[in-house]
């Protein structure tokens, strides 16, 4: 590929250092994720093929439809096992989109530049916020401790990233996602604790 060790080492750390900030964020998944469907199903699910954005919605979609809250104590073993279909069943959907669209990525992203390769990375940037923006926006209007943890991960995010353009600190870049993200967990719970979890 052309990159020299240096680069390689640099990217290595920086990748592995990013993983923290959402690594932090799938734990907190897990432990309510356990109360509903216990230790085994929970790290199958988000370990090996599930995402924390769809995963807990999904349990707690199954659940209710019997009657019980997320983490209720009783749950039966028929709510148990609707959870779990659910989630299984749900996540059909992007293995098969992946599996079938996975080599037409590239061909539709150059289709869409229509042969300007300069606008590459402008789309591949813009669908990347796109998505994240997709993400965020229904946390940022669920609740005041979503609307927090979403508006203070973003300040300290942009804060981190100008002090280390400004100073051309390259161990701020790294470690700015995951720092901003725990900052924000911890936030979005302060919040919680004190205000609730509505308006």
């Amino acid at each position: 590929m052309g990159l020299s060790d240096e680069q390689l080492k640099t990217g290595l750390k920086t990748g592995v250092i990013s993983a923290v900030g959402p690594a932090i964020a799938v734990l907190a998944a897990m432990l309510a994720l356990i109360a509903v469907v216990g230790g085994p199903v929970a790290w199958m699910r988000l370990s090996v093929i599930g995402s924390v954005a769809f995963e807990l919605p999904a349990a707690e979609l199954g659940v209710s439809q019997l009657g019980f809250g997320f983490g209720e104590d009783g749950i039966t073993e028929t709510a148990f096992a609707t959870a779990v279909w659910t989630m299984t069943l749900g996540g059909i959907g992007w293995l098969v989109v992946a599996a079938f669209g996975t080599p037409h990525m590239e061909k539709a992203r150059r289709k869409i530049v229509g042969g300007r390769e300069t606008l590459l990375p402008i789309v591949t940037a813009g669908a990347m916020l796109g998505a994240f923006a997709y993400f965020v926006s229904g946390e940022v209007t669920a609740g005041a401790p979503e609307t927090g943890s979403v508006a203070v991960g973003g300040l300290v995010m942009l804060s981190l990233l100008k002090i280390a353009d400004e100073n051309d600190v390259q161990w701020i870049r790294e470690w700015a996602l995951g720092t901003s993200m725990a900052v924000g967990l911890v936030v979005g719970m302060g919040v919680h604790m004190v205000a609730g979890g509505g308006w």
